[in-house]
Formats: C-alpha cells, sequence, structure tokens
C-alpha cells in the first residue's frame, strides 16, 4: 500500500551558472525537474511510500528521469517508456537579483503522450493521498482525460485528494486554463494555489475577493501559497488564518518552494496533525527548498524537519 500516488510530466533542466540572457552562457548544470516529482520526493525522504508515474522518452534522458526518482526511494513501476517521443528538457536562466527564467522545450513530449488507458486503477485505489497538479491536465487532450480519470477513481473510492493548479500561462492561456482547472479544484479536498495563480484563476484584484469566489464555486479548502509572507488557510465557513513563514538569512533560490511546501502539507496530513500545523510543516518544508540550489536537494528527511521544527540551528544549511 502506498501513502501517496501521483502523476506527472519531469523533465531534464539545464540551469545556466553564470547571469544574464541564456545566448551569453556557455556552461549549464542538469537536474531533474517536475512538479510531481518534486514533491513526491519530498515525501519520500520524510519517510512516507510514494508512488510516481508517466510516460518518458526511450532515450537518455527519460533513463536518468527514472534512475534520480527511483534512487529517492519512489516506485516507478507504473513508468512507460516511449519510444515514439523524446523526454521534454528545459533551460533556466539566472537572473542577479535571485529570480530566475525557465524556458521549456516539451511540446510532443512522451509526457503529453500520458493517456487514460495508461492509468492504473489498483494503483490509484491503493493511496491513502492522491497528489495531483494542474500541470499535466494542460500539455494534452489525453493527458486531461488521464487526469480526470484518476480524478474519478479518488472520488469513487472516497480517497483524499490534495491538488495544486499549478497555473502555467506559458502552456495554456487563462480562460482554457480556468476551464480546465477550475473544476478539478471543485473536487479535491484540498486546494494549493499560489497567491497570484489563485487572483487569476478567480478574475479577481484581491486575495479576500478571490478567496470568496472559490469558496461560492465550491471550492471548500484552500491553502495558499505567499511566498516570504507564509501562508494562509481559507476553510469554508471560517476566517482565513495566516500561518507565518520561517525566516531565513540566506536564501538561496525559490526553485521549487511551492512543491516543497506542498511537500509538507501533505505529510502533515498523513501524521494527523491539524491543518494548521499542515501549513506550518508546508513552511518549514519550503524553508529547507531555499537552503539551496535546486528543487528538491536540499529537502530533509523526518528527523531534520522535527529538528528544524524544535528550533535547533545546527541543521541549517
Amino acid at each position: 500500500m502506498l501513502d501517496v500516488v501521483t502523476v506527472g510530466e519531469t523533465m531534464v533542466a539545464f540551469e545556466a551558472q553564470d547571469y544574464g540572457p541564456l545566448r551569453e552562457n556557455d556552461v549549464f548544470t542538469k537536474w531533474v525537474g517536475g512538479a510531481e516529482d518534486n514533491v513526491i520526493i519530498g515525501l519520500a525522504r520524510l519517510g512516507f511510500r510514494c508512488g510516481w508515474f508517466s510516460r518518458l522518452g526511450d532515450d537518455e534522458f527519460g533513463k536518468e528521469i527514472f534512475r534520480v526518482i527511483r534512487g529517492e526511494g519512489v516506485d516507478v513501476s507504473r513508468v512507460i517508456f516511449d519510444a515514439k517521443a523524446p523526454t521534454g528538457v528545459f533551460f533556466v536562466e539566472r537572473h542577479a537579483e535571485g529570480d530566475f527564467k525557465c524556458y521549456y522545450y516539451r511540446n510532443f513530449s512522451a509526457a503529453t503522450r500520458i493517456a487514460p488507458e495508461d492509468v492504473d486503477q489498483d494503483y490509484i485505489k491503493q493511496a491513502k493521498i492522491v497528489y495531483l497538479g494542474g500541470i499535466v491536465p494542460i500539455i494534452s487532450d489525453s493527458a486531461h482525460e488521464a487526469t480526470e480519470k484518476i480524478f474519478q477513481i479518488a472520488g469513487a473510492n472516497k480517497q483524499t485528494i490534495a491538488f495544486d493548479p499549478n497555473l502555467r500561462l506559458k502552456v495554456c492561456d487563462i480562460a482554457t486554463s480556468r476551464s480546465i482547472l477550475i473544476p478539478m479544484m471543485q473536487q479535491s479536498s484540498y486546494v494549493l494555489p499560489g497567491e497570484e495563480e489563485l487572483r487569476l484563476l478567480m478574475d479577481c484584484e484581491d486575495l479576500p475577493s478571490a478567496i470568496r469566489k472559490a469558496h461560492s464555486l465550491g471550492i471548500k479548502i484552500l491553502i495558499i501559497k505567499r511566498g516570504a509572507k507564509g501562508a494562509t488557510l481559507a476553510a469554508e465557513h471560517k476566517e482565513p488564518t495566516d500561518v507565518p513563514a520561517f525566516p531565513l538569512k540566506n536564501p538561496v533560490s525559490s526553485m521549487g518552494a511551492g512543491d516543497a511546501f506542498v511537500a509538507g502539507f501533505v505529510a502533515g496530513l498523513l501524521k494527523g496533525q491539524p491543518l494548521e500545523q499542515c501549513v506550518h510543516w508546508g513552511n518549514a518544508i519550503g524553508a529547507f527548498c531555499l537552503m539551496g540550489e535546486g528543487p528538491y536537494q536540499t529537502l530533509p528527511s523526518l528527523e531534520e524537519l522535527k529538528a528544524f521544527l524544535a528550533g535547533k540551528a545546527d541543521i541549517i544549511r
């Protein structure tokens, strides 16, 4: 039995080692990157039994992704290697102010060929929590149908669904994104958008209005990621609760911090923590992500997380 299962589009990233436009960079580091695998690796490092599946190109990058995720202790037994499509890649441009920009080369990749027949019903049913993101359903019609099938399976079996909209306007325009993602948000137990994402999806200028609109649409529990401000827990018929972030003296990179937050929140759910404490755990794992380079490389074990929550500074990287 698995604690968490997910499906995801994972690519190989090439990150520039100098600041400025990619055209001026000659040296890159390579790592595996995808929202869903960032979350599932974070959970696996905390000791949970996790499963991840996808389509990967039957190529060197696909083999690398498979090896890396399996090496983190994640079950990859349902992964399909596709000989007819390549593994997607993306490039990361670094800016001196600490921000970054991504350039994706993912059209017609193996992941876009994810289809309903790739979804193993028994595999989904065994999980305590089904975690899904908003990227897979927007990359192709067949991947959208596959995601809907997972929602149907999880709903029929009354499983907990954690959903991160992961809005990607480079891939899908806002109107289409709303038409696909809002119905999925309505079916989810917990929805974990970023503040700007929620405002865009709800077409509201401020966060309180976006929360009210989401609740009016039947989206009952929102956990809103707010970066350095922490997060806001907004449950239907209750006043929103702000949960502060962990201050860091020298944050390194925010790449993957939102995914790390989701891992922490879901870990709290699995450990039976109250919702506010689950958000606190999310902020803590998000802080770990900010302590170094890469979207999951600095994520902790459960012992390290507990030490951090207890205020033991010696584990701060």
